[in-house]
């Protein structure tokens, strides 16, 4: 995996995706070049200048450079106490402009990384957003999460740590190394000679902090899955007392961060050292070769100063490359999300937007499968039209639930089409589509926030009266009202704050509201206990009057107040009518209806 990873570190192509990002923002990224321009040409001048000082001192005669005579104003500098202290004025000076010059280019990276940042994860999620809910059955919510939040905060730092500073760790080096040259190449050859040795030490850090790295982020991701599925189920973890194992599951994971960590660590401190070594003997053969021959004080200053800043940089300019990497990488990996093609149908600009829609269902030869060729819906056919109840009923596994969820446009089928008022749902406006069914899940989520932000799902036209209207409908308001904060109470994430029945209520004023067109319950009521459910028998009763209604009950007395009963068996279609009409045929429903009068759960 690392290996095909390195390949593409250099894919400029994906560069090029990154910058596209950065477009908008082109203009400080035109002014970080030019600070990292003025840092690499202004890095010579303190050291030459403190040459010139140097030399003036021990009473050497020095050409100034007119240069040098311009920036100090003219100063008579034939007065070697007048020539320090002009140096030393304008060192100072020069010194708060390099600094506010590095400022401007430190702050001026971060923050196009951070715009870069916040479009891509806004882009991104509006991707998660429109992804076919297959991707979500087939990738851990912990990775998604990852790509979302950890890779592209790596992606901040190809700006604020990689790129855009190696340049002008780049530039700095040669331009010192050309100032070298201009003043003593012999000197500048000696004083480099243990420099292939850097080169080389840097090499191998780079490919060993990389391939440890890949490692971390790899260990990262893992450990973002596990924490928040593992979280999530903590019910059923406890429950079944698998504490220990979990807990020896998450200590393996962990270990394998910390053993990534600490290889990249060593490395670390295996090469600063190394650094300094080699920075150590380069410093030594200067002072050997001018002590040698007797040359300026002065230039073995300046040669001194130079050296720190080409070791400098060399220093971090590896750790710099591993961070581009890393962001690379990161890159790689956040695009394959964007460019993952399992996505809902885009509503298209001539897409069919009725004023209302009237309920007429119909399933030509649909079949459907979570995964390839396995298929839990196989050339489904049948007809609902507008106002009709419709009960589903089947063993577990027999395509109830994946009927609503089709029809809701959630997943994309691979055969047949699927009818609404006569219209493929591919047609519609997908925002319209999903107004016109309201949907009472078994499995009810709530987001953290208030009871009145869940029921509206913080939609703004929707007011207080109307949600109060229509809790009052179903009986649920006094219940509500008894919250502390009522309406405004919260009920935290998940809804772990209320009972299951009583997130489930929450979830019918939710259908209720939209006053949809078709009303899909399924298991509406299986978690709610009897008094509830006498006070909502009513409202449902009138809220299937007129609608047309997909019921998937266990409970009897709901499948018999439906117009027909239709009859799944491992995606496939069996019987349909009523109920007294299945149960004189004496087929598959009659057996169902049986076992479940013998007291045995089958729906």
């Amino acid at each position: 995996m690392a290996v095909a990873e390195k390949k593409k570190i250099f894919d400029f192509s994906l560069l090029k995706r990154v910058f596209v990002f950065v477009k908008p923002y082109s203009n400080y990224f035109y002014i970080s070049l030019i600070l990292a321009i003025l840092m690499a040409f202004a890095a010579p001048i303190r050291p030459y200048l403190i040459q010139l000082t140097v030399n003036t001192a021990i009473g050497k005669n020095t050409a100034v450079p007119h240069w040098v005579n311009a920036v100090l104003l003219g100063t008579n500098l034939s007065n070697i106490t007048r020539f320090i202290i002009a140096v030393t004025l304008f060192q100072v000076a020069f010194l708060f402009l390099e600094t506010t010059i590095r400022f401007l280019f430190s702050f001026i990276t971060a923050l196009i990384g951070q715009y870069v940042v916040k479009d891509l994860r806004v882009t991104v999620y509006k991707k998660v957003l429109g992804l076919n809910l297959r991707q979500f059955d087939q990738t851990p919510i912990g990775t998604l999460t990852t790509r979302t939040i950890n890779d592209i905060e790596s992606i901040n730092d190809i700006f604020s740590d990689g790129l855009i500073p190696i340049v002008a760790d780049l530039l700095t080096i040669i331009i010192t190394l050309i100032t070298m040259f201009w003043m003593d190449w012999k000197l500048t050859l000696i004083s480099l000679a243990p420099f292939p040795i850097m080169i080389v030490a840097t090499y191998y850090f780079k490919e060993s902090v990389n391939k440890q790295f890949i490692k971390v982020r790899n260990s990262v991701a893992a450990l973002n899955a596990f924490v928040q599925e593992h979280i999530t189920g903590m019910q059923v973890v406890q429950a079944f007392a698998a504490e220990r194992k979990e807990y020896g599951a998450f200590k393996k994971i962990n270990e394998q961060h910390r053993n990534a960590n600490i290889k990249a660590i060593f490395a670390y401190s295996v090469f600063f050292p190394v650094v300094e070594v080699v920075l150590a003997v380069s410093t030594g053969i200067l002072v050997w070769w001018i002590a040698d021959r007797s040359l300026d004080a002065g230039i073995l200053v300046a040669f001194i100063l130079y050296l720190n800043q080409i070791f400098r940089p060399l220093r971090v300019i590896a750790d710099k490359f591993n961070v581009l990497q890393m962001g690379m990488i990161a890159a790689e990996r956040v695009f394959k999300v964007l460019d993952n093609t399992d996505e809902l149908l885009p509503t298209a600009k001539d897409a069919y937007r009725p004023i209302h829609i009237k309920g007429d269902i119909e399933f030509k030869n649909v079949s459907f499968a979570y995964t390839e060729n396995k298929y839990v819906l196989k050339g489904l056919n049948f007809s609902i039209a507008a106002g009709e109840t419709v009960a589903l009923v089947g063993h577990t596994g027999s395509g109830k639930t994946s009927i609503i969820s089709l029809l809701n446009r959630l997943y994309q089928i691979q055969e047949g089409s699927i009818m609404v008022d006569g219209i493929d749902i591919n047609r519609y406006d997908i925002d319209l589509l999903r107004k016109g069914i309201g949907v009472v899940l078994q499995d009810v989520f709530l987001f953290s926030g208030s009871v009145m932000e869940n029921i509206t799902l913080r939609n703004p036209a929707i007011g207080e009266e109307q949600v109060m209207e229509a809790a009052k409908m179903i009986g649920v308001h006094d219940f509500i009202m008894q919250l502390p904060g009522a309406y405004h109470y919260n009920v935290m994430e998940r809804g772990s704050t209320l009972s299951l029945g009583q997130r489930q209520l929450i979830s019918f004023i939710r259908a209720l509201l939209y006053n949809p067109a078709i009303l899909i319950l399924d298991e509406a009521t299986s978690s709610i206990d009897t008094e509830s459910e006498l006070l909502i028998e009513k409202a449902i009763d009138t809220l299937i009057t007129g609608r047309t209604s997909i019921v998937i009950a266990h409970r009897l007395s709901t499948i018999r107040k439906a117009d027909k009963i239709m009859v799944l068996d491992k995606g496939e279609l069996k019987e349909m009518g009523t109920h007294q009409q299945l149960i004189e045929i004496q087929g598959f429903y009659a057996k169902l209806h049986e076992m479940q009068s013998s007291a045995t759960i089958f729906f």
